[in-house]
């Protein structure tokens, strides 16, 4: 079974990430879920966000490398939007990474090295019509990355147009396609070595 470091959205650790989490758990993996809010939950994406930047980016990847140096380096990252930033920067430089799930983003690999890690497989879900997935660059980076590891690289993309569509709290969750992404992460996670 695998061991995963799943990293929560810009609205927090909500209960919808932590359900997320318990279905990985409850399918025999090992998931830590750790709160780079330090307990803060917002409302609202547009707020979530606002905390993000008044941390920083850079904190957040760097409160996530912090959380990591506590456990294993055979791990899958697993990020929501926000999460995505820790996540895909530990696949990328932490040797020993297993694989990476990156839900609603997806940054350039040029941002946290060379490219993307050779043998790491990585799964990137978004829905094919929103915003910010397609028109901030994430759609773009996510094709980049399949077309430079296309041997371990796979884009899933859902109809519909909304950003947090797999955290079952927020009114944003789409059910069909919540389910689906979970089935191919659960998938994922039964081949990961």
């Amino acid at each position: 079974m695998a061991e995963v470091l799943l990293f929560h959205h810009a609205q927090g650790l909500t209960s919808g990430v932590r359900a997320f989490a318990e279905t990985l758990r409850e399918a025999g993996h090992t998931v830590h879920v750790p709160d780079l809010y330090e307990g803060q939950v917002f409302e609202d994406i547009e707020e979530g966000a606002a905390n993000a930047r008044r941390i920083g980016f850079g904190s957040i990847v760097e409160r996530g490398r912090a959380v990591a140096e506590e456990l294993p380096t055979a791990l899958v990252y697993a990020g929501f939007s926000l999460g995505v930033l820790p996540a895909q920067s530990l696949a990328q430089t932490r040797a020993g990474a297993k694989g990476a799930l990156l839900f609603h983003s997806c940054v350039p690999t040029s941002e946290f090295g060379d490219g993307w890690p050779q043998g790491v497989p990585v799964q990137i879900h978004g829905m094919e019509a929103d915003e910010d997935f397609v028109d901030e660059g994430d759609l773009d980076a996510a094709r980049a990355l399949v077309e430079s590891a296309p041997d371990v690289a796979e884009l899933f993309l859902y109809p519909g147009k909304q950003h947090l569509f797999a955290d079952n709290s927020l009114p944003s969750y789409e059910e069909h396609a919540a389910t689906l992404l979970t089935r191919r992460v659960l998938d994922f996670l039964d081949g990961v070595e």
